[in-house]
């Protein structure tokens, strides 16, 4: 009978995760990966088979987190105040050691290569999308939006504008939280 292994396989997932964020697809070695989780080559490979599916498997915990995020905050805030809270959101996350989108980095570093990797990243991007869609869809619904705007094009905008400043919250000189508030100023705009 194979022996239960002695680690938390979802726990090494997020270490993962925080790692692979912070350093990227190729800056992340194999040393790395045991070091950070506390693995050696053979239990690594019996628990993720290759440095790839565990990527993947990251690509999806970190997309997952972020839906089930946006959809605590609309509970909470209700939509409109889900999208006015976000951006600032994702700037002053203390638990993020990066502030820049990691399926975006993922997007940008691997697809000149043609690398299966920024598919699963991009589909998340996608799939992220169409959830704030449906945020302004909802948003719209309750009236706190105008139904002149095309919810799926406030989307695209939203989810471009939030890309820009999380990439502007790693610069520095710059004022992420003066753009995190402009983009929630805008959409008070949008009002019927």
């Amino acid at each position: 009978m194979p022996r239960k292994p002695e680690y938390d396989r979802e726990e090494l997932i997020d270490r993962a995760c925080d790692l692979f964020w912070a350093k990227g697809w190729a800056g992340t070695s194999m040393k790395d990966l045991e070091q950070t989780l506390g693995l050696k080559p053979g239990s690594f490979y019996a628990a993720f088979g290759s440095k790839a599916a565990l990527y993947e498997l990251t690509l999806d915990r970190y997309a997952q987190n972020g839906m089930t995020r946006l959809s605590a905050m609309v509970a909470e805030h209700g939509p409109l105040g889900a999208l006015q809270t976000y951006p600032m959101l994702v700037i002053d996350d203390s638990a993020a050691s990066v502030k820049a989108c990691m399926l975006a980095k993922t997007v940008l570093e691997l697809r000149g290569q043609n690398d299966p990797l920024a598919d699963c990243a991009n589909a998340h991007l996608t799939d992220k999308e169409g959830q704030f869609a449906d945020v302004f869809q909802k948003a719209q619904e309750a009236g706190q939006i105008s139904t002149e705007y095309d919810s799926i094009a406030l989307a695209r905008r939203y989810q471009s504008d939030l890309l820009g400043l999380r990439v502007s919250a790693e610069r520095s000189g710059v004022d992420a939280h003066a753009i995190a508030q402009e983009i929630s100023d805008s959409l008070a705009r949008l009002a019927p």
